[in-house]
């Protein structure tokens, strides 16, 4: 008796039958189910591609050294500085206690962060419109300089991308079949954009105006109250963050300037890490918007990339500005989704691969710029570092440029290069970082006491003038020029390196 598999009266196998050898795999339905893995493995290969030859910035250091301290020290930290970066510190301090505090190290949870987020991009863009758009926006998003830079630094921003993304997808789920089990999921998403960064929530606006848009055009369902009942819940281990970050901003981002109108165009040019790259996701970005099959998704992600924008640029009108382009890297997906689909809707269909091709060769220029100019930029700690170890004897002090310079964190660049060997007094510290709770030390108020008996001291301050003790303060410069006399200077591109002997 035949077993195999009867034909129906169309031609076709029968409903929920697979057709010729079921042995054999559907690669191609594999494919299409798992097109979001694809575009998490190239934004992840393209991030960790040079990671580890750029020098860490400053804000890089800052995470280092937040990282390398002891939990129980790194908590006591947060609640005096830099609590909202506390979760990312916490995970990044977990991971370099298992894999190292290396370059490449650090900044690998960041990479894959960003190829989490990059298999969002490419669900979100599947579910709005097409395959055929999911797949542009999978390269485009992976090649995008922006993600490259933010997919290989050492701070929180590529998990904010990660968790505003999936909330977005998470949402437009939601709202296709309510219920608790896909509210759920998104009340995490929201939670985590919140914990990773505080200025993510804008895009809480966005997500509500399109509830309430749909609700407006279906009226049908309570997905309003859901929304609002699962937001609320998502909220309340973020409100703790808030009002501690309140406490600490003035410390942290008073720098900020407030923006003029002409900030969001600059904020634009760099959102996406290339002026030209810009102007072309901004052109297609209106392609959608004519297209009567994806006018209504296109509007919704229009307004998920627009409004935070604006919304910040607003709230940075008052006493503190939160005006940058990192705190609103979060709004680039949406930008990509639809500007897939403009490339998506371009007739004939070459038409929407060439247009990819040359938005990908805008770009070459500032990815060149981002693994070439930018990682010679920032060595100076590195190589001041190589001629303290050099020179190096135990015993030997130790005096950064601090003071009103402390923010440049000068002995974290040096810090972070020398070998496990050299073990330098930090002379003018008189309560160390940790000790402090701080980031930076409690520096002595009577610099010559604080001397001690050191023979030696190695000060690192900026270059471009013959003074050794140039930007130190005056008390600090005073003692040093009193007791020691230099007998040795170095200059490394932005920074000079001072041996001093002790004449008295």
């Amino acid at each position: 008796m035949n077993t195999g598999t009867l034909p129906s009266p169309t031609g076709r196998s029968a409903p929920g039958r697979p057709s010729g050898d079921a042995s054999r795999p559907d690669r191609r339905g594999f494919a299409r189910r798992h097109d979001w893995l694809w575009a998490a493995l190239l934004t992840f290969g393209v991030a960790v591609t040079g990671s580890g030859t750029p020098q860490l910035w400053r804000d890089e250091l800052a995470s280092w050294n937040a990282a390398i301290r002891g939990t129980g020290d790194l908590v006591a930290m947060l609640g005096h500085v830099d609590a909202v970066s506390g979760l990312y510190y916490l995970l990044l301090h977990g991971w370099v206690s298992v894999f190292g505090d290396s370059a490449t190290m650090l900044r690998m949870p960041s990479a894959f962060a960003m190829a989490g987020a990059a298999a969002f991009v490419v669900l979100t863009a599947r579910t709005l419109f097409d395959r055929r758009a999911a797949v542009f926006a999978g390269l485009l998003f992976a090649l995008l300089p922006s993600v490259s830079r933010y997919g290989q630094e050492a701070r929180s921003y590529a998990f904010v991308v990660l968790a505003v993304t999936a909330a977005t997808w998470l949402l437009v789920r939601a709202l296709d079949r309510p219920g608790p089990r896909r509210w759920a999921p998104y009340a995490l998403a929201v939670a985590a954009a919140g914990l990773f960064h505080i200025v993510s929530l804008l895009f809480l606006l966005p997500h509500a105006l399109i509830v309430v848009l749909r609700w407006w055009r279906d009226r049908r369902g309570r997905t309003v109250v859901a929304f609002t009942v699962t937001v609320a819940f998502a909220l309340v281990p973020v409100v703790p963050l808030v009002l501690l970050g309140q406490r600490q901003v003035g410390r942290q981002i008073s720098w900020i300037k407030t923006p003029h109108l002409r900030s969001i165009a600059e904020i634009w040019d760099s959102l996406l890490g290339s002026p030209l790259v810009s102007l072309a996701i901004a052109a297609l970005a209106l392609l959608p918007l004519a297209w009567s099959r994806g006018r209504r998704p296109a509007v919704e992600l229009v307004l998920i990339g627009a409004v935070p924008i604006a919304a910040a640029w607003v709230v940075s009108q008052g006493s503190t500005s939160y005006f940058m382009d990192r705190y609103l890297l979060f709004t680039v997906p949406a930008w990509v989704v639809v500007a897939a689909a403009g490339l998506a809707a371009l007739r004939p269909r070459p038409l929407g691969v060439a247009g990819l091709a040359a938005v990908i060769l805008l770009g070459l220029p500032d990815q060149r710029q981002l693994r070439t100019e930018t990682a010679k930029a920032g060595r100076d700690g590195a190589e001041a570092a190589a001629v303290i170890a050099k020179g190096y004897r135990p015993g030997d002090g130790f005096v950064p440029v601090r003071g009103d310079d402390r923010v440049y964190m000068t002995d974290f660049q040096v810090e972070y290069s020398l070998p496990p060997r050299v073990e330098l007094r930090d002379v003018f510290a008189q309560r160390s970082a940790v000790a402090n709770d701080d980031l930076f030390p409690v520096e002595c108020a009577q610099p010559e006491k604080c001397l001690g008996t050191t023979r030696r001291v190695w000060v690192v301050t900026w270059s471009g003038t013959q003074n050794p003790y140039h930007k130190l303060p005056k008390k600090q410069a005073e003692a040093l020029e009193k007791h020691y006399k230099p007998v040795r200077r170095t200059k490394v591109h932005g920074l000079q390196v001072s041996l001093l002997e002790r004449v008295r």
